[in-house]
């Protein structure tokens, strides 16, 4: 395993927070130094902007001001968080990061995947992800999930189902110009095998 830092990534409901959990839970038993961490969010600047990004009344941003939140929190997590840890040896595991941004805003918002890796380029100065894992779950079975599981809907769980079909076919797009670094894992089944799927990738990288 030479990875360092790995990333997951997939639709609302795919459940990569579970199988990043798990994954972690995996790798620490084989006694590796393991860090996890989220976006938006991680550490405490983040997490405060993660709630203005996501609270279900902030109805009125601007797509703009959402993608520039979004790197100004990812900024601030990585100088903080992820690039002491992945300097001190660690793994670290993160739920979301830059794809989430290049599909949600730069597809899902129509903003243009171009623009919004110029505007994360300055935020990551050069910080990609050694793998990414995506766990791909049609928009609709993820989104049944969501409101199924009666978790914590936020500002962009209630988005069009035409948004979330336009985040899907962006991280599509994403497989196709990063295939040497994502590798997709089907989410549309039992969540242990979902798990091995994704440890067997991260094991074998």
């Amino acid at each position: 395993m030479k990875k360092k830092f790995i990333t997951f990534e997939g639709p609302e409901g795919s459940g990569k927070s579970t199988v990043l959990k798990a994954v972690e839970e995996a790798l620490k038993k084989d006694n590796i130094d393991v860090l996890s961490t989220r976006e938006p969010g991680g550490i405490r600047i983040s997490e405060q902007i993660r709630n203005v990004i996501l609270d279900v009344h902030n109805t009125e941003m601007d797509a703009r001001t959402e993608a520039l939140l979004y790197a100004a929190a990812r900024r601030q997590h990585i100088v903080e968080k992820i690039n002491p840890a992945l300097e001190n040896g660690q793994v670290v595991l993160c739920d979301r990061f830059i794809d989430s941004s290049l599909a949600y805003q730069g597809y899902g918002r129509q903003l243009g995947k171009d623009n919004i890796m110029n505007v994360n380029a300055f935020a990551i100065e050069n910080r990609m992800p050694d793998l990414t894992i995506f766990i791909d779950i049609p928009p609709r079975v993820g989104l049944d999930r969501v409101f199924d599981n009666q978790r914590n809907v936020d500002r962009l769980d209630l988005e069009s189902m035409d948004f979330h079909e336009r985040v899907y076919l962006g991280y599509k797009q994403l497989l196709k110009e990063y295939p040497q670094r994502i590798m997709v894992v089907n989410g549309n089944r039992p969540i242990q095998e979902v798990v091995d799927d994704a440890l067997r990738i991260i094991r074998n990288s």
